[in-house]
């Protein structure tokens, strides 16, 4: 079942496909439309996922009229079962309410332990809104402040141009942490004039005014009720208690206690009227996963505070949309996302650096620590010494460290380290709390090519909203003893891409903080490590589109395999014996230290004996064993039970080192069993609609689509039934485009299309099924056990369909197109074993089925390498 984003994802993708048509706000479509240069037909400014982000917002706002989110899932899952799936609701927790939906809505708002026995925390933040609220979810290096930035252009661009509109004319942004002057800064600079239109810009430049709340201001700088104002702000500067007000705020007058008092409600009163002053006010909240993801609870209550007094007292408040790269909590999806660009995603796109290959952790003790310091300098310039970005800045390495005295303490091998291999210590540099003003502003001055400083030594710093390019190598060397993500963080600094460059990134971790790495990565992007391994740069998306949805099924007879047991294996006759010995439980210490080789290579070496610390064994109930064993075998568990009663007296425990060779006495008493076959016929649906995406065009008609992802290389595989020039049979392409996994297979395609389009013939279609896998969209494969003996699903290439007569369906050929090589392949590997099954399926029909496979030693298939092919069309194989 596709997620809520993917279904947006589908409907923007048919609204981008009808030009935006939306009715009466015409200036949204020239908008949208702008952000494509008609003669490169390039992204002018904005970035893929920053485009996406703001299709799919638009289409929320004038398509779908500003919805809640919950409204959303009951509009695209309109069966009960399907949005508790989705909303990711646990059965049980349906059922503790007695399948009664009202109910179950009411427990999620109200009760506290409800929601958290079934730990549904997120769902409730998503029902409890009583406003519009959307996460647009993008991986770092995504540009999430440059995004709220252009959806606050356009949305004052369109109250400009329609007055009276439900368009946003004020907007209140909160920026992540201490980071407002940043943001701020980051907003001013955005080149609104690649965003918008020339006539819009114009008006847009002419009214646009950013603030931002200072300390020790008792208001806001901004003339209540005006318009087109940007406040940035923190969740610091804006609370509704007056406990959030400092000394500072209140100015150099020096109050009484109880004034003190008065004078911070009324500060915090005076800022949060102000902004509830402004009208068809809507708030941004910029790495939102400070109010979402790790620290839910106390943040989240002050953000929310502040919005819920807005929504009640403001004159009109649009919506809230939260940006953010972490759509978890606590590995419990966000239910609000309605956009989601991952991190893999990132990769594949060149937004960041590549790391596949790259995670290197090393397994040592921690008093050899200087060990893996000295191992990281000197791989990271034999990698990376003489690697420049575009714009000549050199590759830097940043070392993280829990404290300043771990940094203190390994410092000294970083300099030994660097003299010997021909580096200056002076390329060091240093950012932490006890830094001087000069070093954060030499930090902060990083990206300048001019600068020497290749090797950062970090405590606290360089982690969030840290955008260093030039930064190629992050090292992680002891166990940070915090929760948070800074792991995650720290380690992911070094993907930030720059255009030009193709040397991939490198992350140095210890054993322990890869697999804090690898846990981080899930709870916050729902990847892993061997995820990123396996990524690589220059990936493509498109959506193919189902042509032809009332495909007649391929009717076929198939074996039914069915195991029954033989009649005294019921386990009724069950004998067992007590295990003989016992097996000690046992815990091995041992200690290791890094010792140079010959080589130079650093080897694990063991110091002293392994020491055993043995543990009293544990032990299961006479019960729990019996039932242990009737979940297993499916036995009846009183049998079993009599029998371990016999052997461990009926008030007895069982051992658990008993547990393992008890099932294998049960196992060989009660595994004889017969196979029955039983031949049937089956219709196996070539294409399955349901396992689409449904979505409607503008003119009504339903359309099902899917996305697919390819690599850029593969670009050329793509087939649209737009490239064919002659195809009057309308043969072919059930989907388009077709994305063929090879210049033969696309070649032999051609060929046919051809020849069935000059070629009289009784043939009714022909479909490539080989990119078509997914169980969900096609019933059209076989299975066959791979060498580990695990049955995989095989989908051959092409089949094509004779015409029927009398009633009866036409006879098919499945056609496989293979390389040369693979000619010669035994019966045994991959591609023997593949054939096999579909030779045995063809054997089952063989007045229904035919079989070829056709080998190629070039791109292009040749004449006479189809010759089979075209006898079956032509109607002479008969």
């Amino acid at each position: 079942m596709d997620k809520l984003h993917q279904i947006i994802a589908a409907h923007v993708r048919s609204w981008r496909e009808s030009d935006y048509a939306v009715g009466k706000f015409p200036a949204m479509a020239e908008i949208l439309e702008f952000q494509i240069d008609p003669g490169t037909r390039s992204r002018r400014f904005l970035r893929s996922p920053q485009l996406r982000a703001l299709e799919t917002y638009w289409y929320l706002r004038l398509i779908e009229k500003t919805p809640h989110i919950f409204d959303l899932y009951t509009k695209y899952y309109e069966k009960k079962a399907e949005r508790l799936k989705a909303l990711g609701i646990p059965r049980g927790a349906f059922e503790s309410v007695d399948f009664d939906i009202d109910l179950l809505w009411k427990r999620i708002r109200n009760h506290d332990d409800f929601v958290k026995s079934y730990k549904i925390e997120s769902l409730r933040e998503t029902l409890a809104l009583d406003y519009p609220s959307y996460i647009l979810a993008l991986a770092m290096g995504a540009g999430k402040t440059i995004l709220i930035g252009s959806i606050i252009a356009t949305e004052f661009a369109m109250a400009m141009e329609y007055p009276d509109g439900p368009f946003v004319q004020n907007a209140l942004v909160f920026a992540p942490g201490k980071t407002i002057i940043e943001s701020l800064r980051e907003l001013s600079r955005i080149p609104y004039d690649k965003v918008l239109p020339p006539r819009l810009y114009k008006h847009l430049a002419a009214n646009l005014k950013l603030t931002f709340t200072r300390d020790g201001d008792p208001d806001i700088p901004v003339v209540r009720g005006s318009a087109f104002n940007i406040v940035v702000t923190n969740t610091e500067k804006i609370r509704i208690q007056k406990e959030a007000i400092r000394k500072r705020d209140l100015g150099q007058i020096v109050l009484p206690l109880g004034e003190q008092e008065k004078a911070r409600a009324e500060v915090a009163n005076r800022r949060l009227q102000t902004l509830a002053s402004l009208p068809h006010l809507a708030v941004f909240s910029d790495e939102a996963h400070h109010t979402y993801g790790q620290t839910m609870g106390k943040d989240l209550k002050r953000v929310r505070q502040t919005v819920d007094y807005l929504h009640e007292n403001s004159p009109n408040l649009i919506c809230v949309v939260n940006t953010t790269g972490t759509p978890y909590f606590q590995r419990q999806p966000l239910r609000d996302v309605v956009i989601w660009y991952g991190l893999s995603e990132g990769i594949n796109d060149g937004i960041l650096k590549e790391v596949a290959g790259n995670i290197y952790a090393y397994d040592f003790d921690p008093s050899s620590t200087a060990d893996f310091v000295k191992e990281v300098i000197s791989d990271f310039f034999r990698k990376y010494g003489d690697v420049r970005l575009p714009d000549g800045s050199q590759a830097k390495l940043a070392m993280y460290f829990p404290q300043n005295d771990d940094l203190n303490e390994l410092r000294p091998h970083v300099e030994t380290t660097l003299s010997s291999i021909g580096q200056s210590p002076a390329i060091i540099l240093r950012n932490t709390s006890e830094s001087s003003q000069v070093e954060i502003n030499t930090f902060n001055r990083l990206n300048d090519p001019e600068s020497t400083y290749r090797v950062i030594l970090l405590v606290n710093k360089g982690t969030e909203g840290w955008n260093c390019p030039s930064l190629f190598a992050c090292a992680l060397a002891r166990k940070l003893r915090t929760s948070n993500n800074f792991v995650l963080q720290a380690s992911t600094r070094c993907l930030r891409q720059i255009p030009g460059n193709n040397q991939p990134a490198r992350v140095y971790l210890s054993m322990d903080n890869r697999s804090i790495l690898d846990k981080q990565l899930k709870e916050t992007y729902g990847e892993t490590i061997a995820d990123l391994d396996q990524t690589g740069r220059e990936k493509r998306s498109t959506f193919v589109k189902l042509r032809k949805l009332n495909l007649p099924p391929l009717v076929v007879s198939q074996l039914l395999r069915t195991v029954v047991p033989v009649k005294d294996a019921t386990g009724n006759d069950l004998k067992l014996q007590k295990p003989r010995g016992r097996k000690p439980r046992h815990l091995t210490r041992s200690v290791f230290t890094v010792i140079e080789q010959q080589s130079t290579e650093r080897v694990l070496q063991q110091l002293g004996d392994e020491v055993q610390l043995e543990s009293e064994d544990d032990t299961v109930s006479l019960y729990s064993g019996a039932v242990r064993f009737f979940d297993a075998y499916r036995l009846d568990p009183w049998v079993v039970y009599d029998e371990l009663a016999r052997l461990y007296g009926s008030g007895g425990e069982i051992p658990l080192h008993h547990l393992n060779p008890l099932a294998e006495q049960i196992e060989e008493q009660t595994r004889r069993y017969d196979v029955k076959e039983e031949r049937v016929d089956v219709a196996l649906a070539l294409v399955k609609p349901e396992g689409f995406v449904k979505t409607m065009e503008a003119d009504g008609t339903e359309v099902y689509t899917a996305e697919i992802r390819y690599s850029k290389d593969r670009e050329a595989l793509l087939l649209s039934l737009k490239d064919i020039r002659d195809n009057e049979g309308n043969y072919g392409f059930h989907y388009t485009p077709y994305n063929f996994d090879s210049n033969p297979e696309k070649s032999f395609f051609e060929q046919l299309l051809l020849h069935l389009n000059t070629t009289p013939s009784e043939v009714e279609d022909i479909y490539f099924t080989g990119a078509l896998t997914d169980v969900n969209k096609t019933d059209f494969f076989v299975e066959y056990k791979d060498d580990k003996g695990k049955w995989r699903h095989y989908t051959p290439d092409f089949i094509i369909r004779k015409k029927g007569s009398g009633g009866k369906p036409g006879k098919c050929l499945i056609i496989e197109v293979k390389a040369e090589r693979e000619r010669g392949d035994p019966v045994d590997g991959e591609t023997g074993k593949k054939a096999m099954a579909v030779k045995h399926w063809v054997d089952l029909n063989p007045e229904r089925l035919q079989y070829e496979m056709i080998f190629t030693a070039a791109d292009t298939v040749l004449v006479s390498e189809t010759k089979k092919v075209r006898e079956f069309v032509e109607g002479k194989d008969e």
